[in-house]
């Protein structure tokens, strides 16, 4: 690569068009050059290629529980996720993601680690990177009947309904399906350490905020935007100005009202 007769700006466009296989060359002939912008480029592209090659060998931890069944000779891999345990209104939403084994998709992650903006990216390019992937959801109705542990599970049932092939084996973020009839592995804090279920967990909050968001329009009150039907001091200053709305899960807001 030669830089020598470009100038910073004209640099600065190349590096940003270039592939990440790209980088090191580039990277060492910056830092040679004798320009100090030039040499500066040269050092924050290398960093740049360190948390690059950092977060690549993350994602490959993360993929190990997957590779394990696949080698194994088990290729539809399901991983399941829910959100929305926790707030005082709306549904439990549940995914299940079989994703293609080559997919590399960086910054997985547990979905409460990501912000809003990169879960909706990552949720765009899942689906495009997904053999199925479906969601359940349960109403606050049902979780005030069944409880919110059989809640979550019934979510999860419905999800894996879905999907189209049927997995052959299911990953789980620390729950266990009792009616599952396949090869199912419950896995503590799963959506920080398996990448199936990590992306079940993105899919799952991208899918319940946006519930929520709808809700928001119904109920303005409550600020159902910002909250998601979580108990935060203006939400439960709502409860007790306005009374429950229709979406509230009664069996969790006794003590509000």
């Amino acid at each position: 690569m030669n830089f020598a007769d470009m100038s910073v700006g004209d640099i600065k466009k190349t590096i940003a068009a270039l592939s990440d296989a790209d980088w090191i060359e580039a990277a060492a002939v910056l830092k040679n050059d004798h320009r100090k912008g030039v040499q500066s480029i040269g050092k924050s592209l290398e960093r740049r290629l360190n948390d690059f090659n950092l977060e690549k060998n993350r994602i490959m931890e993360m993929k190990e529980t997957e590779e394990r069944y696949r080698r194994q000779g088990l290729n539809l891999i399901a991983g399941v996720d829910e959100v929305g345990r926790g707030p005082l209104a709306g549904p439990v939403v549940s995914c299940g993601i079989i994703l293609t084994s080559d997919c590399d998709i960086l910054h997985i992650n547990d979905s409460k680690k990501i912000s809003a903006e990169k879960r909706k990216a990552l949720f765009e390019e899942l689906k495009k990177n997904a053999v199925s992937v479906a969601v359940g959801v349960v109403s606050p109705e049902t979780i005030d009947d069944v409880n919110i542990l059989n809640a979550t599970k019934k979510s999860m049932y419905l999800a894996l309904e879905q999907l189209d092939p049927s997995p052959q084996a299911v990953l789980i973020d620390a729950v266990r399906l009792e009616d599952l009839d396949i090869i199912q592995e419950s896995v503590i804090k799963g959506d920080e350490k398996c990448y199936s279920i990590a992306a079940a967990s993105i899919v799952a909050k991208v899918v319940r905020d946006k519930i929520m968001e709808d809700y928001h329009e119904e109920y303005p009150q409550y600020n159902f935007l910002s909250n998601k039907g979580y108990g935060t001091k203006e939400h439960l200053e709502a409860i007790k100005r306005y009374g429950l709305s229709p979406i509230h899960r009664r069996s969790f807001c006794k003590n509000f009202i």
